[in-house]
């Protein structure tokens, strides 16, 4: 890359309902077209699972987890009944672990369940998430930028594993950005949020916590981001109109020359 860091490509493939060769074959012609090259092999979610694993005993044995049985839809009723929710957010969910006989019956019934993150208990660990930041070289999507205070409570008690997903996007990548010793994480403005909860597990777990630059999206004449379940246009069909990828990169906000190779 042109400031002499090194780019890393990650196959994100967790959830197996969802991944198809497809798709990953277009991330790779997306990419190329777009005069990006990445070192190899590409590591790939579906082939860590017993870091991830690893990683989440860690987290059940400080008691920083608990078992949510309740369904997604439950727990949507819930935060429609309380919208405001104890704490100053409103819309997401805040849990807590059932009894230990309840617990045990419901595991004996065979009745599903996720492993949700308790705010309570990390906030408790921590001793508070006020001292907790990270660095924004980019923009989030309503201009922050610079050191920014970390807020993992806007998002809740996230899960962090379930039945279908052996463990979740938060998890895993900050699994594997320190595993491969990355310095800087480069995504999309819809995944700022994200960094607040992030950072609150690599607190947890000791791990570094990376530099990030988010960018702006790629948006349709609607102002909403092109997404394959909006069916918004994708790089095939926009390469396939005649856009170059220097008219790309500038709508994202990297108008700067072609990035070189490796």
């Amino acid at each position: 890359m042109g400031a002499g860091g090194r780019l890393l490509l990650r196959i994100e493939d967790i959830d197996q309902t969802r991944a198809r060769p497809e798709f990953e074959r277009a991330i790779y012609e997306d990419l190329a077209w777009l005069g990006l090259s990445w070192e190899t092999p590409v590591l790939r979610q579906s082939e860590r699972l017993l870091a991830y694993q690893s990683a989440l005993e860690t987290l059940r044995a400080r008691r920083l987890i608990y078992r949510c049985f309740k369904t997604r839809q439950a727990v949507l009723e819930e935060i429609g009944r309380a919208p405001h929710g104890p704490g100053a957010y409103g819309g997401v969910y805040r849990g807590q672990p059932l009894a230990a006989d309840e617990e045990a019956n419901r595991l004996a019934r065979g009745e599903a369940f996720a492993w949700r993150l308790s705010l309570i208990q990390a906030r408790e660990a921590l001793g508070g998430f006020d001292q907790m930041t990270f660095l924004e070289e980019g923009r989030g999507p309503q201009g922050e930028q610079g050191w920014i205070r970390a807020d993992p409570e806007q998002a809740g008690d996230v899960i962090l594993a379930r039945k279908d997903v052996c463990v979740a996007y938060h998890l895993a990548v900050v699994v594997d950005d320190a595993h491969q010793g990355v310095t800087h994480v480069v995504r999309g403005q819809d995944l700022f949020a994200a960094a607040h909860i992030q950072r609150l597990l690599q607190a947890l777990l000791a791990l570094p916590t990376p530099t990030y630059r988010h960018h702006r999206l790629l948006l349709g004449p609607d102002g909403k981001r092109l997404a394959k379940r909006n069916g918004g246009e994708s790089l095939e069909s926009l390469r396939a109109a005649g856009v170059t990828p220097a008219e790309i990169r500038a709508r994202v906000g990297r108008s700067g020359p072609r990035p070189r190779p490796l």
